[in-house]
């Protein structure tokens, strides 16, 4: 293992910089994994819907990638406080390699986002004929018109005589039949705002915070193999 020689001022200055860009990086690591498994766990009841994985897909890459940094910068704090050559080359090559990959995560989210629109209108229409025939797309459904407080794509007309109960509003905390309401169907007694307006705006704000986690991490990591080039040389 290659220790360099001892530091001056200018080279003190460098190291600690690595270290704190190091620490601001493990910060967003872990900020990134958080957001991204948050999205995984609480933000995938529409999933189903969506006719793509892209989305939920770059969720994935960024937790991934999140836990990785953290582990990558701790490496690299090590490497430039014990002042460590091959330390610093392997953090330089690994920093590198999921600089890519987190932008690639990035990247995703706002492909996404600019694609949502003919996607989730193809994925939901497409999806109300395996309502109550696909547990999972029947589950989607009602988890997406209870929490957005929605029903059917347009409207609550796009599910014709069979509406599910999870387009009705609640009453006293209790959900309604909404077959036993078809002769009094108005916004006292369901949801009248289609999921699809609601849905679309709801994915893109969340690619946003998903997109822009992954590039501001991303672009942080660009000071840190600075730093670390900066210091590898100065440690010859």
């Amino acid at each position: 293992m290659a220790f360099g020689r001892r530091m001056d001022g200018c080279g003190n200055f460098m190291k600690y910089s690595l270290f704190i860009v190091n620490i601001i990086i493990l910060l967003g690591g872990m900020i990134v994994a958080a957001l991204g498994l948050w999205t995984v766990i609480d933000r995938s009841f529409a999933n189903e819907l969506l006719g793509t994985n892209l989305y939920i897909g770059a969720a994935y890459v960024l937790v991934i990638t999140g836990l990785l940094v953290i582990f990558i910068s701790c490496f690299g704090c090590f490497g430039a406080i014990k002042e460590v050559r091959c330390m610093l080359v392997t953090y330089f090559i690994a920093l590198f390699l999921i600089f890519v990959t987190m932008l690639i995560g990035g990247i995703l989210g706002y492909v996404f986002r600019e694609k949502v629109d003919t996607t989730v209108r193809n994925g939901m229409i497409g999806s109300l004929k395996s309502y109550g025939n696909y547990q999972p797309v029947t589950d989607a459904w009602d988890e997406t018109q209870s929490r957005l407080m929605c029903c059917g794509v347009n409207d609550y007309k796009d599910w014709r005589d069979n509406i599910p109960d999870s387009c009705c509003k609640p009453v006293l905390g209790r959900r309604q039949r909404c077959n036993l309401l078809v002769e009094h169907q108005n916004s006292f007694t369901l949801y009248t705002n289609g999921c699809l307006d609601v849905t679309k705006e709801y994915v893109r704000d969340h690619a946003v915070i998903i997109g822009s986690a992954g590039v501001v991490v991303a672009c942080l990591m660009i000071l840190g193999m600075v730093f670390s080039c900066v210091l590898f040389k100065m440690l010859e």
